[in-house]
């Protein structure tokens, strides 16, 4: 099988950073595994990898879609597995770093999204709930997939949503990949860490032009708040709903409880390899002895 490395981790965790390294090292190129990043003009407020930083190295599944589109986890997956064959046909690595899980799932095990067969019984209990406590339910376990269903509510479309979620990550855990030999990488910071690291990259964001950034943007403040997290609460910014304060402090609250969210989507995979971000370099020797 053809081997492929996964590097993941929370939000501001340095994922960019080491697969860049790593694909340096063992002759590799980078897929980009994030739910927003796929979107033109979204650079700066999704931490976007820039040509400089790259290094030379290829990077695929950026910029691959307008932002008035949506692009599912089924496009993530066709369009990775087409990027993964392109670069083994070179004779490269594929490295897949990113945290957005249920995209790497979907790309890993390309039949996932149709396999999760139906609960009668969940089903039964979900179908009691109104649509709105079945979206805040969706919205904790999956907050990309309630803010595409929030636009056009249809309770039967939002039971199986969360359906799934409640089912997926159990699959996630126990699923591996029957197309690939995967080495899983995980990045791990303390919570004090990463908080603070979270913070200077807001300010940072906001010192290299991310307002600026969303003002340009060719699309409506409703499509902003589909976005999710920074792009959300940047539409109410631009609105003039909160102050530039309230928006920096939402923005900072809202990365953390994400981050929380994926720390317990990936803790599920017991496959992953986690390394302190001191000891990235043990990471190097994994990959030697998996190449």
């Amino acid at each position: 099988m053809e081997k492929v490395i996964v590097i993941v981790g929370t939000n501001a965790s340095g994922k960019s950073s080491l697969a860049i390294r790593l694909a340096k090292k063992y002759n590799g190129e980078v897929i980009s595994a994030d739910s927003r990043q796929v979107y033109k003009g979204l650079d700066i407020g999704t931490g976007k990898v820039t040509e400089e930083e790259m290094g030379g190295i290829k990077h695929h599944l950026l910029d691959v879609s307008e932002v008035s589109n949506r692009y599912t986890a089924a496009n993530f997956a066709r369009d990775g597995q087409i990027a993964i064959q392109e670069i083994v046909k070179k004779g490269k690595v594929p490295i897949i770093a990113g945290g957005t899980g249920f995209y790497i799932q979907a790309l890993l095990n390309p039949n996932v999204l149709a396999s999760i067969p139906p609960n009668e019984n969940l089903r039964k209990e979900l179908e009691k709930k109104t649509e709105k406590e079945l979206l805040e339910q969706l919205k904790e376990i999956d907050e990309e997939r309630a803010l595409k269903l929030s636009e056009q509510v249809n309770k039967r479309r939002l039971v199986r949503a969360v359906e799934v979620a409640l089912t997926s990550p159990e699959m996630f855990e126990t699923t591996t990949s029957t197309e690939y030999e995967v080495l899983w990488i995980g990045i791990h910071w303390s919570k004090e860490d990463l908080e603070a690291r979270i913070k200077e990259r807001t300010n940072l964001r906001i010192e290299q032009g991310m307002i600026e950034e969303a003002k340009n943007l060719n699309t409506s403040f409703e499509r902003m708040r589909e976005l999710g997290l920074e792009y959300k609460h940047l539409a109410d910014y631009l609105e003039e709903k909160i102050t530039k304060e309230e928006l920096v402090e939402n923005i900072n609250i809202g990365d953390r409880q994400y981050a929380k969210r994926q720390r317990t989507w990936f803790k599920r995979n017991e496959s992953i390899n986690w390394f302190e971000n001191g000891e990235l370099q043990k990471a190097g020797k994994l990959v030697e002895e998996f190449l």
